[in-house]
């Protein structure tokens, strides 16, 4: 793509910042509004886990590496914050970009209203978020009128780096059909543990994607009770995107890039999935 479809694009002005998401990894699951930003930008502040193909699309900006992995070195977010506002204040055209949505998870939050606070302006760019996004890729939607009405998004730790104790586990174990978790593969065995104490079965269905929407991608089938031993069984790491629910069983007739490589879809009737859930 060299050109943008006419539209009336908004300009990247001197001495703003866009809050910009970059989706879940494959580089066209960008939006346009997000390419319009990448090829405005002076500089561009990055995440861990935007990838190359999507810096590739500003090559008159510069690249500044700010990402923050689990268990390894990473910029602390205040001085992350705090650079964009140096940087917004030299008169540079600012992109912040970050994986998904920088709203879903992803801190965009604090760095915007540290933002306002030190009078710079901001633009949101949303981006598509991979507990959606990574699910489909692994041909499982997120909702299905015939086997779940309700989905929760949740974080799989808090603030400290621990698993959430925040979190009311109970209610929504009995009031969500669909649980998605993001960056939970650390604290499975717990969140899994607490989820069937509040009384969901151990043989509920689970699906743990990693790299999701890359060529890499990863997805393992597997129960509440064994997701833990499963994953390390695997040798998954993250980032992953870990989806409870018997939607997870729709993958066995939707896992359409299976299909793109030759394999022939399992047979599923969605009646039957939900059937068991509301037997419960």
């Amino acid at each position: 793509m060299t050109d943008l479809p006419p539209h009336d694009w908004p300009e990247l002005k001197p001495g703003w910042v866009w809050l910009c998401g970059a989706g879940p990894g494959d580089p066209g699951l960008l939006t346009l509004h997000g390419l319009n930003a990448l090829r405005q930008a002076d500089v561009i502040v990055y995440d861990a886990l935007v990838g190359q193909g999507i810096l590739d699309w500003a090559p008159q900006a510069r690249h500044e590496y700010a990402g923050k992995r689990g268990g390894k070195p990473s910029a602390v977010q205040r001085d992350i914050s705090l650079r964009l506002v140096e940087l917004a204040r030299q008169g540079k055209r600012v992109l912040r970009l970050k994986g998904g949505d920088p709203f879903v998870f992803g801190r965009g939050g604090e760095e915007a209203q540290t933002l306002v606070q030190h009078g710079v302006p901001i633009r949101v760019v949303p981006g598509i978020t991979a507990g959606i996004a990574g699910l489909a890729y692994a041909g499982i939607p997120v909702t299905h009128r015939d086997v779940n009405q309700s989905v929760t998004f949740v974080t799989g730790h808090d603030a400290t780096g621990a698993a959430p104790t925040a979190l009311d586990w109970e209610g929504i174990a009995k009031g969500s059909q669909v649980i998605v978790i993001y960056m939970g593969m650390k604290h499975i065995g717990q969140i899994a543990d607490r989820l069937i104490a509040a009384g969901r079965s151990p043989d509920e269905p689970v699906a743990v994607t990693t790299t999701a929407t890359l060529d890499e991608q990863r997805t393992i089938e597997t129960t509440l009770a064994a997701c833990a031993a499963d994953i390390a069984a695997a040798a998954l790491e993250p980032p992953a995107i870990i989806c409870v629910g018997r939607a997870a069983l729709l993958r066995q007739a939707l896992d359409w890039r299976a299909m793109e490589a030759g394999a022939l879809p399992r047979d599923v009737d969605p009646l039957e999935l939900r059937r068991p859930a509301e037997a419960g």
